[in-house]
This record gives C-alpha cells, structure tokens and sequence, in this order.
C-alpha cells in the first residue's frame, strides 16, 4: 500500500516559520493531489493547502500570501513552507495524497500528523 511520513512539525514562535514535508512510499503508480489539512484542539479537520500533478494550488484564505506548497515528483514529497506564523496556526498537520496504484486503483491516503505549536 502506500504510507505517508510528514516531518516538520514543531514549536516555533509568532512571526517565525516552519518547513512542512511529506514524503510518500510503497506502491505508487502516481500521485494525483498532495494536500495539507490541519486539525486544531476542538474544531474540524480543514483544508490548507492543495497541489495537483499539473500544479494548480488552492489554499485557504487564512493561510493565503503567508503559506506556500509544492511538491517534488521525482521524490514523490510534498512540502509546505509556513511563514509569519501566528497562535492561531496552531493545530495537528496531516498529509494526504490521492494516489494511484495502478491505472486503475486510486485511493486517498493520510498520514499520522506532525504537531505545529506557535506559541511565545
């Protein structure tokens, strides 16, 4: 199957940055969208940030002109450089890929999740 490792994740103080990666691995045809999601303490999982294979990107408006993503293909990574970070970032980081295993199998797969505090 096909496993997610994010790294990254860490307490940094309001105004710095973080370098989110996500590497994937195991049976990978291709991988179709690699995205960032976020859980804080108490509310819904949500969407940060999301690349396609021909590199169209959405981002949600909160993280818009401070957050950026991209992806290595040859690497099978996908990344997120998290600047002037505020308390409010603050939540759980989850991966997810849509992923094709074969050309005809494709699937949503997640990571565990790497813990970004930004905290003074």
């Amino acid at each position: 199957q096909v496993q997610l490792v994010e790294s990254g994740g860490g307490l940094v103080q309001p105004g710095g940055s973080l370098r989110l990666s996500c590497a994937a691995s195991g049976s990978i045809f291709s991988i179709n969208t690699m995205g960032w999601y976020r859980q804080a303490p108490g509310k819904e999982r949500e969407l940060v940030a999301r690349i396609t294979s021909g590199g169209s990107i959405d981002y949600a408006d909160s993280v818009k002109g401070r957050f950026t993503i991209s992806r290595d293909n040859a690497k099978n990574t996908g990344y997120l450089q998290m600047n002037s970070l505020n308390p409010g970032d603050t939540a759980v980081y989850y991966c997810h890929a849509y992923v094709s295993i074969t050309i005809f199998q494709s699937g949503d797969y997640w990571g565990k999740g790497t813990l970004v505090t930004v905290s003074s």
